[in-house]
């Protein structure tokens, strides 16, 4: 994928600077939709979603399970499906991960029982015969599936999402701008870091808190570019997405939240190439979002530059 690295972006002239950041912004937006139509075609990305496919999206229950039991795990499946879809063999001594997986059989209309435990209820459904019942899930049962850290074998192909370039100053104006934004940052050792495969999190305040509005993490890694970008990404989701639970939405913002991650990094001359990647395994919507809600982006982008220039 072409780098779109720079040198930092100035706007010396105070009277032209909003105009010209704003242009400057849309160019860069309607060059990052461009990228996401490109990485959404490339093998790299195919063959990621590929195997992405192959794995089960686990039900809430199902994922605090496994949270309980393997706090660090990232991609599960049962011993079989990994050596048969993956080559990959589960590592000697493991223990397994207790999830409930569905037992299908064939359904009574009306209550929902299998044709064995229909015949022993007070259900009077009689209008088709039990073998012309449609199949669902009647029970549940444990079974054992196990992490990909438990495994050995042929790698999996991963996304590089990552931000690149010299972050050494740009980080510590970053990171002190928070408080300009009302925002509480931590940045904490990988290995205390307690949300799995996330490299950062927001967590909003109440509406009638007073400071701050938001609370985030992001996990430390040896890529301060990285670090940088995702601390970007979280300082939108604190100002523009506190409040919100409906999932389509919610993706619209993750969307906004790497846009504007994307525009103030190449701001600062990091190579944000890797944000196609992350709006691509997104698969929410059409990269036209990014354009949608320009306003939304250059301003929020806007207000993010002006807190880290202050420093």
């Amino acid at each position: 994928m072409a780098s779109n690295t720079t040198s930092r972006v100035e706007f010396p002239s105070s009277d032209t600077r909003t105009d010209e950041m704003h242009s400057t912004i849309e160019q860069w937006a309607e060059e990052l939709v461009d990228t996401v139509e490109a990485a959404k075609a490339s093998e790299q990305f195919q063959a990621w979603l590929d195997v992405q496919s192959r794995f089960h999206d686990y039900s809430y229950r199902n994922t605090l399970l496994i949270a309980r039991q393997c706090p660090g795990a990232t991609k599960v499946a049962g011993y079989r499906t990994w050596q048969d879809e993956f080559n990959r063999q589960v590592q000697d001594g493991e223990q397994a991960i207790w999830i409930w997986a569905p037992i299908i059989a064939k359904q009574c209309p009306e209550c929902g029982n299998s044709p064995n435990y229909h015949a022993d209820t007070d259900c009077e459904y009689d209008e088709t015969p039990p073998e012309e019942w449609s199949e669902g899930p009647v029970a549940f049962k444990p079974v054992p599936v196990f992490d990909i850290s438990q495994t050995d074998g042929e790698p999996l192909p991963e996304l590089d999402t990552d931000a690149r370039g010299d972050a050494t100053d740009l980080f510590p104006a970053v990171f002190a701008a928070a408080e300009t934004l009302s925002v509480q940052a931590e940045v904490i050792n990988a290995d205390e870091w307690a949300h799995g495969t996330a490299n950062g999190i927001c967590q909003t305040t109440a509406p009638d808190t007073t400071q701050p509005i938001a609370e985030i993490q992001v996990k430390d890694r040896e890529n301060t570019a990285a670090v940088t970008a995702v601390l970007i990404h979280e300082y939108t989701h604190a100002l523009l997405h506190s409040g919100v639970t409906d999932k389509p939405e919610r993706e619209k913002r993750e969307v906004e939240a790497e846009a504007v991650a994307y525009v103030v990094g190449r701001y600062y001359g990091l190579d944000m190439s890797g944000s196609a990647l992350y709006l691509a395994a997104w698969q929410c919507d059409e990269p036209d979002t990014i354009l949608e809600r320009l306003d939304r982006i250059s301003k929020t982008a806007s207000d993010i530059i002006d807190a880290v220039d202050q420093q």
